[in-house]
């Protein structure tokens, strides 16, 4: 008979998620993906003044809480048309690229390589499962974890040079920035941009292409659709028009140029979520967030976005697949590798922006928000990231965000579809139903993030409750 294995929590991710997967035989023939937190963000946006949102959206997440600064001031700035200085749309820029080398070093030393290399018999890496792990605890790999420790907080210090703090830089304003360049902010900033792009280029991509030597296998392991998608970041004019990583999207794995995007084809499928069929299909402008819990037949709180009625996978895959920096393949470890290439393609940009900085030319212009609608669209280190509001004299009066993990952790749609990562699960080989590593590598190769939290577990060890009082 087949068997159900639940993962709840799924570990090393950020945030609340479990994955239920059905095998038959060794073979997963069946997933279904939940997020199992309610966190209702745009229903608390709703009335505040659209100055709180860049603000307030950034609590959505503290691994990426730049990449929501950044979709909610361009939200809120479409609104009126409004263009920032040359200097804001840099510092911009600079903090974003920041918080994406961090997050991509985050992701691979900390939450994937675990799935491959043999771990020390200490806290906190035992107990742990007796699986195929290829790699040896002596392997250079696990040597470099306090670079990588370093590394990530280099980046993490480099955005608050700009961002004035790390996480939740509180510098991005509708209208521009409110932090002003120096010789010696720039100076400050160089330096530690110059150690993470040699850390970059010596460590971290040397070690993503061990790892995918050993494990050769999993360039043709969790492909799903192959549908790609994506919808742009890092502005390289005060339009917007010219971007590092294009919009775009491809079907089925193609190779060369994507198609357009056309954004009225986004909808959200709410038809297996716990949110009020009432909203269901809805393009995002239009779309309201109204939590319905007990509700048949749903099993998540994330949504089903879709394009054109398709699911798509989102993230540094897809970004550098449509913009042709890599198309090896589609797959576990292809996610891996175009994650670690694209930290050196940024990490390179960002010395070029830095230069490109004229200190004492304006960082601000108008910021006024007044009525209307307005959309901002950019991309997260997991995938693409959108924003859309209406207000009214200032005041919001109906957010909407649709996340990456959204995106690629999404439930069955109305079609019943699964989501692109139920679709990347199915079909993977798993030789110990108790212990399935190989479904948990093919997760963590999407670097899920559904909100952020810290777990702190022990084995055998009684919960311990802290209750932290004001000292006045």
């Amino acid at each position: 008979m087949p068997t159900i294995k639940i993962i709840d929590p799924v570990t090393r991710i950020e945030g609340h998620m479990s994955v239920e997967v059905t095998i038959d035989n060794g073979r997963v023939v069946d997933a279904y993906c939940t997020g199992t937190l309610f966190r209702g963000f745009e229903t608390i946006l709703n009335g505040r003044d659209a100055w709180d949102a860049p603000v307030i959206t950034q609590r959505i997440c503290g691994v990426c809480p730049v990449s929501h600064a950044t979709a909610s001031v361009l939200a809120l700035e479409s609104i009126d048309a409004k263009s920032v200085p040359d200097n804001a749309r840099i510092l911009r820029n600079l903090t974003l690229g920041a918080n994406y080398i961090q997050s991509h070093i985050l992701h691979f030393y900390f939450l994937a390589a675990r799935d491959y290399i043999k771990l020390l018999n200490a806290a906190p890496w035992a107990p742990a499962w007796d699986v195929d792990m290829r790699i040896p605890a002596t392997d250079p790999i696990n040597g470099h974890l306090p670079q990588a420790i370093e590394a990530r907080r280099r980046a993490h210090e480099m955005g608050a040079i700009f961002g004035g703090r790390m996480p939740m830089a509180h510098t991005f304003i509708p209208g521009g920035f409110t932090a002003v360049p120096s010789q010696q902010s720039i100076d400050k900033y160089l330096a530690q941009l110059d150690w993470l792009i040699n850390f970059i280029r010596s460590v971290y991509i040397p070690d993503v292409q061990a790892i995918g030597a050993v494990y050769s296998d999993y360039f043709s392991i969790g492909g799903g659709d192959k549908n790609l998608f994506a919808f742009g970041a890092f502005d390289l004019n005060a339009g917007g028009t010219q971007k590092l990583f294009g919009r775009g999207y491809i079907e089925n794995g193609q190779t060369g140029a994507p198609a357009a995007l056309n954004l009225n084809d986004i909808s959200e499928s709410v038809t297996h979520s716990w949110y009020s069929d009432s909203t269901n299909n809805l393009h995002p402008s239009a779309g309201s967030t109204v939590p319905q819990n007990p509700k048949s037949n749903a099993y998540s709180w994330l949504k089903a976005p879709r394009y054109t009625g398709k699911p798509f996978e989102a993230g540094p895959l897809a970004r550098m697949w449509i913009n042709g920096d890599y198309q090896r393949g589609i797959s576990v470890m292809d996610r891996h590798l175009a994650r670690a290439n694209e930290a050196l393609k940024v990490a390179e940009a960002m010395r070029g922006w830095l230069s490109s900085l004229r200190i004492g030319n304006p960082v601000y212009s108008d910021g006024t928000v007044t009525s209307g609608s307005g959309v901002g669209l950019t991309e997260a280190a997991r995938g693409a990231l959108g924003h859309w509001v209406l207000a009214s004299s200032g005041k919001i009066s109906r957010y909407q965000v649709i996340t990456p993990t959204c995106w690629n952790a999404s439930p069955r749609d109305s079609q019943n579809v699964p989501g692109p990562m139920e679709k990347a699960l199915i079909g993977v080989t798993v030789a110990d139903a108790n212990q399935p590593v190989e479904v948990l590598r093919v997760i963590h190769s999407y670097d899920p993030c559904l909100a952020c939290a810290v777990h702190v577990i022990r084995p055998k060890s009684r919960a311990r409750i802290v209750s932290v009082k004001p000292r006045y």
